[in-house]
């Protein structure tokens, strides 16, 4: 069983609005995250119940492609996290320390996003924007094959995604996404010679914001996702998801080039998967580069 399926289930407002090309973000964050977590049903693991607390250092950068705003993201996250939970009918408890699986996000707006410099952007005022990301999950995380719990996957994610973000008068702004998870197979899986497959994950966001100055605002945050049923050794296993998740976030601006971002989610409706809270603080700092007319 592996935390990084928490991540999995993010919620991410805003994550396609426009932004000038030849912008550099660099991005830091920590998250809490407590609850009943619900492992393969083969493994021997009642009642388990964890806190992961992960640090994050990401990077963006928005340039043009072929006349569109795009944009590429990088996350690497480091965790902690403590397990308690029921080992063969006794209460046994873990904890792991080390880097979990890597992130890269590659998004483009396809449509009301024209690649623009700095200069014009606030000339620009598009009310809908259609775009498309594809975000990989790297199997770059600690993982022990004979060992219950880890922090890595040891397998490659794929979610590609399409997303329609929609300004509604001169505050609100209406984002859904539609994407789904795509998994490889991992062949040392418990207890280290066992092959895990999955099906997709569908998952399904809607974020509902509010702009309360033109920098500073908050979202209403809920997330949808069903499938991803396991196998291992070609068995297959009652894990069919069918859970949401609801949240909000608030971006704070400090200073002309900083943010701070406050986020909070729970567990709405379990069936099966992680029945967590989430808490998040993120901080980004950004500065723009002068680029030339015939490049955007």
């Amino acid at each position: 069983m592996a935390f990084q399926s928490l991540m999995a289930q993010d919620l991410d407002p805003r994550a396609y609005v426009k932004a000038p090309v030849n912008a550099t973000l660099l991005i830091g964050g920590y998250s809490h995250s407590a609850g009943g977590v619900l492992t393969d049903p083969t493994l021997p693991l009642e009642n388990l119940k964890a806190t992961v607390n992960t640090t994050t250092l990401g990077m963006a950068r928005t340039f043009a492609l072929f006349g569109k705003s795009a944009q590429v993201l990088y996350v690497l996250p480091y965790s902690w996290a403590n397990a308690s939970a029921l080992v063969n009918g006794q209460p046994e408890s873990t904890s792991r320390t080390g880097f979990a699986d890597m992130r890269v996000r590659l998004s483009v707006l396809l449509l009301g996003g024209k690649a623009v410099s700095v200069s014009d952007f606030l000339k620009e005022n598009n009310r809908t924007i259609i775009g498309t990301s594809l975000m990989v999950i790297a199997p770059t995380g600690q993982y022990f094959p004979d060992r219950l719990i880890n922090l890595g996957t040891r397998r490659w994610s794929f979610k590609p995604e399409v997303a329609l973000s929609q300004k509604i008068g001169k505050r609100w702004m209406l984002d859904v996404y539609s994407g789904v998870w795509i998994f490889t197979s991992n062949d040392s899986f418990f207890p280290g010679n066992a092959l895990r497959t999955q099906d997709p994950l569908m998952a399904f966001q809607a974020h509902f914001s509010y702009n309360i100055n033109p920098r500073m605002w908050i979202a209403f945050n809920a997330t949808y996702y069903a499938g991803g049923q396991s196998s291992v050794n070609d068995r297959f296993n009652d894990d069919r998801q069918s859970n949401s998740r609801f949240g909000t976030t608030l971006v704070v601006p400090v200073g002309k080039r900083n943010a701070l971002k406050i986020a909070y989610s729970r567990g709405a409706i379990i069936r099966v998967g992680a029945d967590f809270s989430t808490l998040s603080v993120g901080w980004t700092t950004s500065w723009f580069q002068a680029g030339r007319k015939d490049e955007e």
